[in-house]
């Protein structure tokens, strides 16, 4: 019988998982109107980029990415991030945006996102990956009210 692996794969985000998702959102957005099972539905039905952080068949993390319009004018949405809290600091967050950073980079698209103003290690890590704050947002989560930051990353440069 083989050990279950300890390595977080980042994969297609299955609907069977979608429940799991709803589950997480609760423990991780519970101030801020977290998603349902049909949100989630419903970004997958739209066509949008999600991917999964699996630790064996296990669904520890997601994340999403909405991308629009055509070259030259191309931009991308991060629409969520979340990674289970006991799973938090060990690289499946990172992971998880490298794949939605990967999508974007295909289509040669400026990436944005929000992201709340007191969250200093998402902050981080969206810094990390080349991300920069060029707005604020006042009370843009609900029902908490708390502020975000709009940060956005720059298409890459073509290759010369």
């Amino acid at each position: 019988m083989s050990e279950p692996s300890t390595e977080v794969e980042i994969l297609k985000l299955r609907r069977v998982d979608l429940r799991r998702c709803a589950q997480l959102e609760q423990v991780l957005f519970a101030d801020d109107d977290p998603w349902s099972q049909s949100a989630f539905s419903s970004e997958l039905d739209q066509g949008h980029h999600y991917v999964g952080a699996y630790l064996g068949e296990r669904l520890i993390g997601y994340a999403g990415l909405a991308v629009n319009g055509r070259p030259p004018h191309v931009e991308a949405e991060v629409h969520t991030i979340g990674v289970d809290p006991d799973h938090q600091g060990r690289g499946a967050g990172k992971a998880l945006l490298r794949a939605l950073l990967t999508r974007a980079d295909e289509r040669r698209a400026t990436t944005f996102l929000e992201v709340r103003t007191d969250n200093e290690p998402a902050i981080a890590m969206y810094r990390d990956h080349g991300f920069e704050i060029v707005g604020l947002r006042p009370r843009y989560y609900q029902p908490s009210g708390a502020d975000a930051h709009t940060m956005r990353r720059e298409a890459p440069k073509e290759a010369s």
